[in-house]
């Protein structure tokens, strides 16, 4: 039956202010399990979504898979649409990773657009009318692109939305661009599922919590959503992709709440979500299907149903190492220096084995330097340095601290800028450097080579042994303290198979420590066994009159080391002196009289 004037305008006020009343009553989604459109349901977090669109100029949804929210967004938006007056009309921007995600959104809202009543006299231009651009006749517009400089080019967008947002590879610099089109006025919406640390879901998420942008975050989890969670348990477990797969080892008598008798609409949510404080997990039939699909990977349940940034990315560093150095390990350092670039946590420690990584920029760049000092004794991370200086100056602060800690230093020469530091290091007379090519199980064979070699390591052609050493150690309880590095290690990924930071970010700390460690493991590790048997073999070697001396195992095999050294004038060679080595090197297969 057609409406009466003025019920037209009474309908058209009441769908101007109730959002969710307009959208319930008008339009229709296509329903798969019944294989034809049903009336567009909002369950409860939905509503909270579009109420949200409607309160807040900058939104961000948390979302898992098949939530519904870009359905739900595309239906908000062509409601903003028909509404919109010719004098104050809509321009819809919808950016995303691939074209085809940002067409797809533009034809759901075309797809709305044409089941609003003929009353709202809203109907598609003839000026253009393409799947990914299209008018109005009330002037309106939406266009749909792929992540690029030129997404901008003019078109000032009065809503932006960002789809799988956490997918889009860009950088800051995109994303102030995007912020940059909207200063006049504007609304902008995020939605994604988790995808690790990204640059810019993830971020514009943390920086929300952290009360450092106008973000509203909207959180939508699947055992709230009424289709999903019809039979909700809660499962009393450490991992419930195990339980899914090993039920046997489980008393579900012990481990077990039900839910399944108490309607969706009815649950105290708050009481749930305290139970996960208990241990208990959320499942149902629904979420065990969806694990299968996914072929129970727990990077991909992350990501697509729990909504969880720590196991949701492609990470280096397992998510469950990550969570275990930062609930034991992470601290305030007890000292700050250089204006806090320099971060020491512990004093050295006389007779305890130290070294230095360091990884150098040109000061200027994107890329910070760094050095990491590690107590390879205790296997824990004692002082960090994280700044921009130039190569020679940051020889002169880490002689500065190599010195205190009487550190064996490596230095990343990848690139050129690192030889500056080494050559630097040399000329100030630090003999404690490590040469690549030394052959670590030959203590005693004298190689004048080593000292025309530029100290250091070629990080790039030991890349992938040098992360496996280091996400070795972290798995082993390898203590780091620092909340910079934290950072970094969330955002360490694997790019295109090669472990590498997510662009916009860094990974500088980690490559300092990372080497540090793999010198560790490779140099002193093996060069203790050798010394081990080098000692046995002189205490039979010797007779009762002459005391065998004290070995403190810090000798470097093969590398520049000189024990008169001036800066380090405590160290020994294992307990040895120079002319020890020059007399008795005949007789393990040096140098003959």
């Amino acid at each position: 039956m057609a409406l009466t004037k003025e019920k037209v305008l009474l309908e058209y006020a009441r769908c101007v202010k109730d959002t969710s009343y307009a959208l319930k009553t008008y339009l229709q989604t296509y329903d798969n399990t019944q294989s034809k459109y049903v009336p567009l349901k909002l369950f409860p977090d939905q509503e909270y979504l579009i109420n949200d669109y409607d309160t807040f100029e900058e939104n961000i949804a948390l979302k898992y898979r098949q939530a519904g929210v870009s359905t739900v967004t595309s239906a908000w938006i062509s409601k903003k649409l028909v509404t919109a007056s010719k004098t104050k009309p809509e321009k819809i921007l919808i950016i995303a990773n691939k074209l085809d995600t940002s067409v797809e959104m533009a034809s759901k809202i075309r797809a709305f657009m044409d089941q609003w009543p003929s009353w709202f006299g809203v109907d598609f231009s003839i000026e253009k009318n393409s799947q990914r651009h299209y008018k109005l006749t009330n002037g309106c517009e939406v266009k749909s692109v792929a992540t690029s400089k030129d997404a901008l080019r003019g078109y000032t967008p009065t809503i932006l939305v960002f789809d799988e947002a956490a997918f889009i590879e860009a950088d800051n610099d995109f994303w102030s661009a995007c912020m940059a089109s909207l200063s006049t006025g504007g609304k902008v919406i995020v939605i994604s599922t988790p995808n690790g640390f990204d640059p810019i879901y993830y971020s514009i998420y943390d920086q929300c919590l952290r009360g450092m942008n106008d973000f509203k975050i909207t959180e939508m989890f699947w055992y709230r959503d009424p289709r999903y969670a019809k039979d909700l348990k809660l499962i009393k477990c450490n991992d419930i992709v195990h339980y899914m797969l090993n039920r046997e080892d489980y008393n579900d008598d012990e481990i077990i709440i039900e839910y399944g008798h108490i309607s969706p609409m009815e649950r105290n949510f708050e009481e749930i979500k305290s139970k996960f404080l208990e241990g208990y997990k959320p499942y149902s039939t629904w979420f065990e299907g969806m694990a299968k699909k996914l072929k129970f990977d727990r990077r991909k349940i992350a990501q697509e149903l729990e909504c969880n940034f720590l196991g949701s990315g492609d990470n280096v560093i397992p998510s469950d190492t990550v969570e275990k150095i930062k609930e034991n390990f992470i601290v305030e350092p007890e000292n700050k220096f250089m204006g806090g670039a320099l971060w020491q946590w512990k004093e050295p420690v006389v007779g305890h084995k130290y070294i230095m990584g360091i990884d150098v920029s040109r000061g200027d760049s994107e890329d910070f330097t760094t050095f990491c000092i590690i107590d390879f004794d205790e296997r824990e991370q004692v002082l960090e340095y994280l700044g921009k200086i130039p190569p020679d100056v940051a020889a002169e602060v880490a002689f500065k601290w190599a010195t205190m800690y009487s550190a064996f230093v490596v230095i990343d020469i990848t690139g050129g800028m690192g030889v500056s530091t080494a050559r630097k290091l040399q000329e100030m007379n630090y003999k404690d450097l490590y040469v690549e090519g030394t052959n670590v199980a030959d203590k005693w064979k004298y190689n004048p080579s080593t000292i025309e070699k530029i100290p250091g390591l070629n990080f790039n052609s030991k890349r992938v042994q040098i992360v496996a050493s280091f996400e070795e150690a972290l798995r082993h309880n390898f203590i780091v303290r620092s909340t910079r590095l934290m950072n970094e290690l969330n955002t360490f990924v694997y790019v295109n198979g090669r472990p590498d930071h997510i662009k916009g970010q860094h990974d500088d700390l980690i490559m300092a420590m990372a080497m540090a460690i793999y010198v560790g493991e490779n140099s002193f590790t093996k060069l203790e066994k050798v010394t081990d048997q080098t000692k046995a073999m002189m205490e039979s070697w010797l007779v009762n009159e002459t005391p065998v001396k004290n070995s403190s195992k810090e000798f470097n095999p093969g590398l520049p080391v000189m024990p008169a050294n001036q800066y380090n004038h405590h160290r020994r060679i294992d307990g040895y002196t120079k002319k020890d080595y020059e007399d008795y090197g005949w007789l393990f297969g040096g140098n003959r009289r």
